[in-house]
Order: C-alpha cells, then structure tokens, then sequence
C-alpha cells in the first residue's frame, strides 16, 4: 500500500500529460502542489522516511528539499539548456544554418547516405550541442526541402533522434543521471565516465542498426550496400563515443561521435559512391563554399567544442585550475545534502562562451547578442518552470523515502528479472517528460534503490569493462529512455511542427512505435544479460 500511494506522483503526471493532455508546465505544477501534500501528510502515516531524517521536522525535510531541488535545476541543467538553445538560434539568426545545410546536402549525390547524414550525422551534432527537439527540426525541414515527403521526413528523423539523447546538449541526460545515483549527490569525474561508458555498452548494437533502419528506410532495394554503410559508420562511430565516455565523460560523446559518423560517410561516398545520381525527388543545387565561409558558419559549434574539450579532463592543468575556482559548496540545512557548484568549470558557461564569440565572428554584436539570450530565456520559461518542478519533485521524493518505496515494490514485483525491465522505466520517464534529462531526474535514484535492494553493490565486469553494478543499472534508464523519446508527445510535436503536418500526431506514433518496441527489448536483453551472463 505505502508503494502504491509513493507512487501517485508518477501516475499523476503520466495520467495529466496523456489522458487530459495537459500542458507539461501545468502538470509539473500540479504534480508538485500533489507531492507536497503526500509528504507532509502520508508520508509520516507510512513510516518510510530515510533513518537518518526520523528525528526531522517532517516540513523541515519537506521545504528544503524544495530548495534543493530548486538549486539542483538551475545549476547546472537549466543553465545548459539556455545555452545550448541560445548558440542554435544564434546561427538562425545570423542565416549561417543555411551554410551548414548546404554543404550537407551536396556532400553525396546517394539518396541513402545523404539521408543519413542529415539524419545520424547533423541530427547526432545537433543533438549533442543543443538538443530539445533540434535534432529532428532541422533535418526534418531540411529533408522537406529535398522533396521527401513529410511523413517520411517526421519518423525517419524521430527514429535517427536516439542513441545520442542520453548525450544531449552537451552530457547532460547523463550527467544529471550520474549525480542522481552518486552517493554524495554530486558524481565524481570517475563515476561520470563510468556511468557514461556503461551507457554506451547498453546501446552498443544500435549503433549499427539504427543506422541500418534509417538507410532501409530510404532505400530497400541495396541491402547489401546499407548492411556495409551501417557496419562502418557503426563502428566508427561507437569507437570513437566509447573512447570520449570512457577517458573524458559524459560532454564529447554525442558530439564527437556523430563528427566521426559524418567523416566516416564522406570517406564511403569518396571510395565507393561513384557517379550515382539522387532519386528524382532530391532536388540540389550547388554552392561553391570557400573555407573561410565554412569557417565562419562552424564557429559557434566549432568554439562550444574547443571550450568543452580544453576544460576536460583531457586538459588536466586547465581542468584542476576551472574545478577549483570559484566553486559553491555548501550543505543544505536539514537535509544535510551537499549542493556544489563551479561556475568556471560547468559546460554552461564553455557553450556561452563559444556562442558569444562565434556569435561575433558571424556578425552579431554583443548588444544582439544580448538581446537574442533574453528572448531565449523568455521563450523558454515554461520549459524552465516544468523542469523545477520535476527536480523538485524528485528530490521531494528521495528525501522523503518515496523513491525508495517504490523501488522495493517493483524489486518485489519483478525480482531477479528487475534489470530486463529497468530500460523500460527510462522509456516511461522520457515518454511522459519529453525529456531524457527529467526521466534521469524522476528515476535514476530509484534505479539504484533497486539495485542496492537486489544486492547489486559489487564490482563486476560489463562486456569487458569494470565497474559498478549499481551504475550498470542506473545506466539503463539513460538507454532505455531513448526508446520513450520515438513516442513521447513533446518530440513528435516538434516533428509536426516541422513537417507541417498539424494534426497527424497519432499516425507518427503509430509508425515510430514498433521502433520503439524493439528498442526498449533489446536494451533490456542486453542490460540483463550483462549482469547475468556476459
């Protein structure tokens, strides 16, 4: 019974959300108010409160959860995503993302790989740099613009836009998801690579089939030609996200990775797409882009990654002086958590930067520039208010023993198969969200809850790599969640949206879930059998 009133939070916002569809802002907020009243008044009934708080005020633990919950929202996830928004509508604004779109579009005259760069290529850059929903706009509008039709344009994009969410603008899914699960609250740069490295194990096979899907989809008739596109730019892709994840954490893999796809199609177009023209429907024409043009349109991007990379681990001097400096840290009364952050060294403040100077080395000046970041702040308020509501919820929730309720039930529920199902959750999350981030904020701290309760405490080895058995399942909230992502409302709005397709949001679930379907499957097989058997 505790577990099933513990859980009326979650069931709430799913039943808000999807059965009245009510907006995600309004539903957090109510969500919320709901919360509030379970703590201060079930909560005490059900005696679940965390041991170290039975001596506590129960509004004590219940507003300062509030406030950290608070804290944890702005510093750093909101401030990243304002960022991260602020340097993409910076190249709208100065019409440089018609140069980026240019050169992609005569980069192959192959209706498959041209496909794919758009979609795996640019949509994994855009993912990684900016995320919220740019990854399928703008390729989405782009393909449209080539003459795919609309509907093929909306699920191709939603199906390309997943493995590189749990590394969305700029890390953040995973880690926010590596401080949620951290004992201290706050990850270590060791437990934020580990984590990182786990999540891309558990994706390891999408890699090749994602890509595989996405150039059947485009063509049907070269089996073997997109088996082999698929296998190489797979593995040249998954080296390379491994390698950032494994030695540099969770910031470069989405980015990089997706660069290293990009570079490993236009290396199978050079050796073996030879004088083949595009279906009738793709309609090119050729700009000549000098290098210093190119220059110009990559420089908001091009600077956000030379700021993250120098301010990583790979730049030790660099990294200890940013980590170190003018670094906020204190406990939270009552609660006694600790909220810790470093105002040099967050990758807010390295996307800000490179957008502001790229921004100048568009055009933009800083008054413009300034103007610009207010009108993104202003457009993202509600999106602001949502994710504030989620964080404080979910801290509302681990304070007061709730999470930690839930995870028994659902460790009783399921038992020794708990870790097959554990991907599932994250879809859920990221399907009522929208969001890998709030999915990672609602559920990672039941995720590890359950594997503490299944006795996953101990050090084991995942496909060759070693580590924690508790992050290995964290991990799969992250992974799975990219399965929610191909049927969550606010995704498919935005391939509505840039489709023009008003309207026609059922049919594109209806198309995109079997995608999803398998997706959940094969990640829950492959968390599993990494506990169990390999």
């Amino acid at each position: 019974m505790s577990a099933l009133i513990s859980v009326i939070p979650i069931l709430l916002l799913i039943v808000l959300m999807m059965g009245f569809k009510v907006s995600g802002y309004r539903s957090a907020i109510t969500t919320l108010i709901v919360t509030i009243f379970l703590s201060l008044f079930a909560v005490p009934a059900m005696s679940i409160i965390p041991e170290k708080y039975a001596d506590t005020s129960i509004l004590g633990i219940t507003l300062w959860s509030i406030v950290e919950g608070l804290l944890k929202a702005c510093f750093p996830i909101i401030l990243i995503i304002i960022c991260a928004i602020f340097s993409y509508n910076i190249l709208c604004e100065t019409k440089e993302v018609e140069t980026i779109k240019a050169q992609f579009i005569q980069m192959t005259s192959d209706k498959g790989l041209l496909v794919l760069l758009l979609t795996w290529g640019l949509g994994g850059v855009l993912e990684g740099m900016a995320g919220f929903g740019t990854a399928v706009a703008i390729p989405a509008a782009i393909l449209i613009g080539l003459g795919f039709k609309p509907m093929f344009s909306a699920v191709i994009c939603l199906v390309a836009n997943t493995v590189a969410v749990g590394f969305g603008a700029v890390g953040l899914p995973a880690t926010t998801l590596a401080n949620q699960v951290a004992a201290s609250g706050v990850a270590t740069p060791e437990e934020l690579c580990e984590v990182a490295t786990f999540i891309i194990l558990q994706l390891s096979l999408m890699f090749f089939i994602t890509p595989f899907l996405i150039l059947m989809m485009t063509d049907k008739t070269k089996i073997l030609k997109n088996i082999c596109i698929a296998l190489f730019v797979g593995t040249c892709s998954i080296i390379v996200q491994f390698c950032c994840a494994h030695w540099i954490g969770p910031e470069t893999p989405a980015i990089l990775g997706s660069v290293a796809a990009i570079f490993a199609m236009l290396i199978y177009n050079k050796l073996f797409i030879h004088d083949e023209n595009p279906a009738d429907e793709v309609i090119v024409e050729k700009k000549k882009l000098g290098i210093a043009k190119t220059l110009k349109a990559w420089s908001v991007y091009g600077l956000i990654i030379f700021f993250i990379l120098i301010s990583s681990k790979i730049v030790p001097p660099v990294n200890d002086l940013l980590s170190n400096t003018l670094v906020t840290k204190f406990d939270i009364p009552v609660i006694g958590n600790t909220f810790k952050f470093g105002w040099l060294s967050n990758a807010g403040l390295m996307i800000f930067l490179g957008a502001v100077i790229g921004g100048m080395i568009q055009g933009m000046s800083l008054s413009s520039l300034m103007n610009l970041l207010a009108k993104t702040i202003l457009n993202l308020q509600k999106t602001i208010v949502t994710i504030c509501c989620l964080v404080a919820i979910a801290m509302l929730m681990n304070n007061t023993g709730m999470t930690n309720d839930i995870a028994k039930g659902l460790v009783l529920l399921t038992g020794a198969t708990f870790p097959f199902f554990a991907p599932l959750i994250g879809s859920i999350g990221t399907f009522v969200t929208g969001s890998a981030t709030n999915a990672n904020i609602l559920f990672g701290k039941l995720q590890a809850t359950a594997a503490s309760d299944l006795g996953l405490v101990n050090q084991g080895t995942f496909f060759g790599v070693t580590g924690n058995e508790t992050n290995w399942l964290a991990a799969a909230n992250c992974a799975g969640s990219e399965g929610g992502k191909l049927l969550s409302p606010q995704s498919i709005a935005i391939a509505t949206a840039a489709c023009n397709m008003e309207g026609q949001d059922g049919n594109i679930m209806r198309k995109t879930m079997p995608f999803a379907i398998f997706w959940i499957l094969m990640n829950g097989l492959i968390v599993f059998l990494g506990l169990h058997v390999i």
